[in-house]
């Protein structure tokens, strides 16, 4: 056992010199890389990420129809960023085209969780969580709207082209309606996230 687990430890410590990855630039969508910061803009928006915490080269290649990003020397550790970062541009692609759809719904077992949204969609305040008289206010992060579903009652919709937001967003709300000091085998009331999906359906 002993000597497996120094093998494993050299193979950690063991520099590879050279991993890349490229990914497809999406339709309609154009992207501009300047020192590790990824502008991405399509037809719903512009997105923009920092890389600048990960030692690693992002380019344009074939007349901005592909990114490519490469990693030199790299433990193994650090070569799991490549992948990271890829997804990143690619959710970011998908939001400026497709856009992101969380929806959450209400579970109560007595007392009837009352949500009210504000006019301009950025906040959303919960009453008579357990039938306590404290309100709970979440405001919606940047470029997130959250709207009541139209055709399903208790469903709440949040929308936006970030998934990092939207996920969050939806994060903090569940969070708002955590149960304390009590059993949650039991007390299941709260708001969860009941479905994923894209705003614009192909």
């Amino acid at each position: 056992w002993c000597a497996w687990k120094q093998r494993a430890g050299r193979r950690d410590k063991m520099k590879q010199i050279q991993s890349s990855q490229t990914i497809d630039v999406f339709d309609n969508v154009t992207v501009n890389i300047k020192g590790r910061e990824v502008r991405v803009k399509g037809p719903r928006g512009v997105l923009k990420r920092s890389f600048k915490h990960a030692n690693l080269d992002i380019a344009l290649e074939a007349g901005g129809k592909k990114i490519h990003v490469e990693m030199w020397f790299g433990k193994r550790k650090e070569i799991a960023c490549i992948r990271t970062v890829c997804s990143e541009i690619r959710n970011m692609m998908t939001g400026v085209t497709k856009g992101y759809q969380y929806k959450m719904r209400f579970v109560y077992a007595h007392f009837p969780v009352n949500v009210s949204i504000t006019p301009d969609k950025k906040h959303v305040e919960v009453r008579n969580f357990l039938g306590e008289k404290l309100i709970r206010r979440v405001d919606m992060l940047e470029g997130v709207e959250v709207v009541r579903s139209e055709k399903v009652k208790d469903e709440i919709v949040l929308e936006g082209n970030d998934i990092c937001n939207v996920s969050l967003s939806a994060a903090l709300i569940q969070q708002s309606t955590a149960v304390k000091d009590k059993d949650i085998r039991k007390f299941l009331d709260g708001i969860y996230v009941s479905e994923k999906d894209n705003i614009v359906q192909e």
